[in-house]
């Protein structure tokens, strides 16, 4: 009997050793349909499929701010279609909302920044130094980051962006076409506007070169600006008026005093004359924000180095005037300027 029960063990081991060694050949069969599966990874195009996040910060609402924002928005949907989505923010002039705004920014994560107005910028280069950050509207890049570079080399840090700098001979050789005989000019810019110091200084030697007198009028906000208006036309010939946020922003305060006593009001760019100035000599803002734009796509898709990408600039300035403001104030406009609007 024992001899019996070990046979029958002994066949029933054999089965089931040759019941494993049916159902482990089939195992090895997967392993040559696994090629497909390998071939089904062109993932590699992922980077074709990858999306990107970009934030913007835009100190102000108004017509120039608004153009660049514009512009820079239009290069990337143009490079890159549904796959840049925009975060776009306005801190409403409110140089601490920017501060706010940034550091949400950095705390998503996000691919690029872009700062519209210095203060946005300034806010933007102290909440990150990883993030690429590209500034626009911004008139002196170095007075903006407070350091010493050549702007065609780069600032050397995560920083760069267009400038809509004009030089402030071609402002003084405006008043003095328009105004020969002027002898005093007054220089109106808000005093919280670093740039528009910049723009001021660079502007009054070359008005004294024509031998006019400058006399420099800041006010702190919209609540003191009729009145500093007011004072500043007293007594002068002209009136000069940097690309200057605050200024921009309340031109129709401006224009309702200077307009009356018949000031000739030069402005510092296109939008701010369309809306209460006599002339400017003009850059295009979307220009300057679509240049932007287009350093965002090389930074985004072609690795390009943001600490060595130059600072770029609009093309020629065009001599602008409005026919309104020249209309209303008894004013002729000499020939080679170009109608606002037209």
């Amino acid at each position: 009997m024992k001899k019996l029960i070990a046979l029958m063990l002994a066949a029933l081991l054999v089965l089931g050793l040759a019941a494993c060694g049916e159902t482990a050949a089939p195992a090895t069969e997967p392993a040559e349909t696994a090629a497909p599966a390998e071939t089904a990874e062109p993932a590699a195009p992922a980077e074709e499929g990858k999306t990107y996040t970009v934030g913007i910060c835009q100190l102000v609402q108004h017509d120039a701010l608004d153009a660049a924002t514009q512009g820079f928005k239009d290069a990337l949907t143009e490079a890159l279609g549904d796959a840049v989505t925009f975060d776009e923010q306005n801190a409403q002039g409110d140089s601490p909302t920017c501060a706010t705004i940034v550091t949400g920014f950095v705390s998503n994560n996000y691919d690029l920044i872009m700062a519209n107005a210095t203060p946005a910028l300034q806010a933007a280069v102290s909440a990150t130094t990883d993030i690429p950050v590209l500034g626009t509207s911004v008139t002196d890049f170095a007075t903006a980051l407070n350091m010493d570079f050549a702007a065609a080399d780069g600032t050397g840090i995560n920083v760069s962006g267009t400038s809509d700098g004009v030089p402030g001979q071609l402002y003084a050789d405006l008043v003095n076409e328009l105004v020969p005989d002027a002898q005093k000019v007054s220089v109106l810019y808000c005093s919280a506007e670093p740039n528009s110091v910049v723009q001021a200084e660079d502007f009054i030697p070359c008005m004294e070169a024509y031998g006019a007198t400058c006399e420099v009028f800041t006010f702190a906000d919209s609540n003191d600006l009729q009145s500093v208006v007011t004072t500043a036309i007293a007594d002068c010939d002209a009136m000069y008026i940097p690309t200057d946020n605050v200024a921009a922003s309340n031109m129709t305060i401006i224009r309702n005093v200077c307009e009356p006593a018949g000031i000739p009001v030069i402005c510092g760019e296109e939008n701010m004359c369309g809306a209460g100035g006599l002339a400017t000599v003009s850059i295009s803002y979307y220009d300057i924000g679509h240049v932007c734009g287009e350093m965002a796509v090389q930074i985004l898709t072609e690795g390009a180095d943001i600490t060595t990408m130059p600072i770029g600039y609009a093309s020629d300035p065009v001599k602008e005037y409005n026919a309104d403001y020249a209309a209303a104030i008894g004013f002729e406009m000499p020939e080679g300027f170009k109608a606002i609007g037209e």
